[in-house]
């Protein structure tokens, strides 16, 4: 088990994810009030405020605070903000990315190049490790939704590219284009997913100890903590023993 999915199954496991809640949804707002402004406010004829509504409501964020962030698009007095990646190593040699919105290359720039020297790491330039990585689709749904075979047929139908079945749920991957379509097919046969998002996946992976693991789990926590970011992915992967002792700690 690699990446940023790992991370996020530790995290899950010690109650964050419900903690941050309201950032998560300050998260997705942005991004719908960023989507609907660079396009039309209508989520039909613009895929990307489609995506990020679908995503916003895979994670429960209420229909009232969507249409706010939509509205607010509309009006002339908002903050523009743009889409900047940012790319560099944590300790250990780990491959990090990180997808923020900001409306000040600035400051985000400087506050994201100090968690990397905080925590033993060092900021690239673009494209530093993003050959490490590929760019795709991910929608999951929880595994009482449907079985392997139901989901599988479902994925194929809707025109995915892979499904991984297990206890832990489905996960369906496409696509990056092709994600809003596939998304979209799935929610009419199989109701809301859990999550539908845009992920960088490893190609190549850095393994790392308990000690290790920690410490990019930091960085990495510290990183998604700004306001201005919108995702972090990784490359790190653990085995079974050590994953056993970060759950437990």
């Amino acid at each position: 088990m690699a990446g940023h999915s790992q991370f996020k199954n530790i995290m899950h496991r010690k109650g964050r994810q419900d903690a941050a809640k309201a950032k998560l949804f300050t998260k997705f707002a942005r991004e719908i009030t960023v989507s609907a402004k660079n396009g039309l406010p209508d989520p039909a004829m613009n895929p990307r405020l489609r995506l990020a509504i679908q995503a916003a409501r895979a994670q429960s964020m209420p229909k009232d605070n969507i249409e706010r962030a939509i509205k607010k698009a509309l009006g002339s007095d908002g903050e523009n903000y743009e889409t900047v990646r940012y790319e560099g190593y944590g300790p250990g040699g780990v491959a990090v990315i990180v997808e923020a919105l900001t409306d000040n290359r600035n400051r985000t720039g400087g506050a994201i190049r100090s968690y990397f020297t905080k925590h033993g790491g060092n900021l690239g330039t673009t494209g530093a490790v993003a050959h490490m990585f590929e760019r795709l689709g991910e929608i999951v749904y929880p595994a009482g939704k449907a079985s392997a075979d139901a989901m599988l047929e479902a994925a194929i139908e809707a025109g995915a590219d892979d499904v991984a079945s297990g206890e832990d749920g489905h996960v369906v991957t496409t696509a990056f284009d092709s994600l809003g379509t596939v998304a979209g097919a799935l929610e009419d046969k199989l109701g809301e997913p859990e999550s539908v998002k845009v992920v960088w996946r490893p190609t190549v992976t850095a393994e790392l100890d308990a000690e290790g693991a920690q410490s990019i789990m930091k960085l990495v926590a510290t990183i998604e903590d700004d306001d201005d970011v919108q995702a972090v992915f990784s490359n790190f992967e653990v085995d079974e023993a050590t994953l056993a002792k970060l759950t437990a700690a």
